[in-house]
């Protein structure tokens, strides 16, 4: 029943007539094709899998991660900034939300309060990077990006958002009520206009915040190039959504007494749960918003794996190897494994099982920033090496020993010798010159 359902709705979003259709109509169209998208990768169950795991990681970081920003908050005096928005987040647990934080907080206060040393400290920064690291692995997924930053590049990036971000929005919301209390604002505000306007952005504030919040994640966090115009899509997507769904959980926690009366104290931790698993899964249907409007071209078939046949592994082994020898040759080295999964138009978890295998028999290196080169010299790399390099593994030794057949055998060599033959004293080099 859901295939039929599935096929007559994809017909429906992609028949090629609703591009001849008035601009009206294929404008909502083309916009209908997100929410299908989203629903039917929610059904699949990846995205609420990978969203419980996020709970699980909060809640063994969110201590932590807290308290390194209250640290740094407090060295520069604004460490009371980011109180208002943690209540801001767990608002709409009710009355329970105010308790939670409450208790983050007295945590928190404990952790600064205890003489935590080197060792302490270090432990402390790992779980905050651990935690930023999962959630890169999450949006990776989401991007079908398959190699996380370098272990450096996690340290430096990472410990810069987590200290420099928390500091600039306390700076900008001191400047702004710095700002709001010289006499020229008292002037401007004395001024109808000008004072409606103000009330007005000071209501929607909070949203943008979150849609800002949101972009800068989606930009930032995946280890892959995303436009601005992705990214900001996404958040505000991804911000309005999170902001209508605590609102709405704000009045099921309000109104579900009996559900109060039946857990007693565990409503809170229970509540808390179920908000985390939300706001998470919110989050990275708001990335997957993101993946598709750049990568339109997914949209109708979503996240796919690739079988990869001996044919076809063979092919991109080839094309890959092509690729990256002739931008080397040139001097001109850029293609990453998510680059290249872009332009041959395949995932990049399908493409990382060819690269493996290359990179084991030493034809192809990947440096620390990702970018793929030949293992040596195009000129000695042979074609039969490559092929032989994703045709062949370690382990098939252990698996065709008890059931080795000679006559089958002998034939499966016969091909290969043929194959051997036919691409003999032909290099890479010979492949890219044509």
């Amino acid at each position: 029943m859901w295939e039929i359902i599935r096929q007559r709705t994809e017909e429906a979003l992609w028949n090629p007539r609703a591009d001849n259709a008035p601009a009206l109509l294929r404008m909502a169209t083309r916009l209908a094709r997100f929410p299908y998208a989203l629903i039917r990768d929610s059904l699949r169950g990846e995205l609420t899998l990978r969203a419980m795991s996020m709970v699980y990681t909060t809640l063994l970081a969110i201590v932590p991660l807290i308290a390194f920003s209250f640290s740094v908050l407090k060295a520069f005096g604004f460490h009371k900034e980011v109180q208002p928005y943690l209540y801001h987040f767990l608002q709409p647990l009710g009355p329970q939300g105010v308790q939670l934080t409450d208790q983050i907080i007295a945590f928190v206060d404990n952790t600064r309060g205890v003489a935590l040393g080197s060792v302490g400290l270090a432990l402390l920064i790992y779980t905050v990077v651990s935690m930023v690291q999962k959630i890169e692995e999450a949006f990776n997924f989401v991007w079908q990006v398959q190699r996380t930053r370098s272990l450096g590049r996690r340290f430096s990036e990472y410990l810069s958002v987590i200290i420099i971000a928390p500091v600039l929005m306390a700076t900008a919301l001191g400047l702004k009520g710095t700002v709001e209390n010289t006499a020229f604002a008292q002037w401007l505000l004395d001024i109808p206009a000008i004072n409606d306007t103000v009330l007005l952005t000071g209501q929607f504030m909070p949203y943008l915040l979150v849609i800002l919040a949101f972009s800068f994640l989606y930009g930032f966090i995946p280890n892959t190039r995303v436009t601005f115009k992705a990214s900001l899509l996404g958040g505000v997507v991804g911000g309005l959504t999170w902001s209508l769904v605590g609102a709405a959980f704000a009045s099921f926690v309000g109104a579900s007494t009996k559900y109060q009366a039946i857990y007693s104290s565990f409503a809170i931790p229970l509540l808390a749960l179920i908000w985390l698993y939300i706001s998470w899964l919110v989050v990275l249907l708001g990335a997957r918003v993101s993946y598709y409007y750049q990568h339109p071209e997914y949209l109708r078939r979503g996240r796919k794996r690739v079988e990869l046949t001996n044919r076809l592994r063979e092919r991109l082994a080839l094309l890959l190897m092509y690729f990256v020898g002739d931008e080397f040759r040139r001097e001109k080295p850029h293609w990453t494994t998510n680059t290249l999964a872009n332009h041959l138009e395949i995932p990049a978890d399908a493409l990382a099982k060819i690269i493996g295998p290359l990179e084991n028999h030493n034809l192809l290196v990947t440096t620390k920033d990702g970018v793929l080169m030949p293992g040596r010299d195009t000129e000695n790399i042979e074609l039969a090496q490559i092929i032989n390099a994703v045709r062949h593994d370690s382990s098939e030794a252990q698996v065709l020993k008890s059931s080795s057949v000679e006559r089958v055998d002998q034939i499966v060599t016969d091909i290969e010798n043929a194959v051997g033959e036919h691409l003999a004293n032909r290099s890479l080099r010979d492949l890219i010159d044509g």
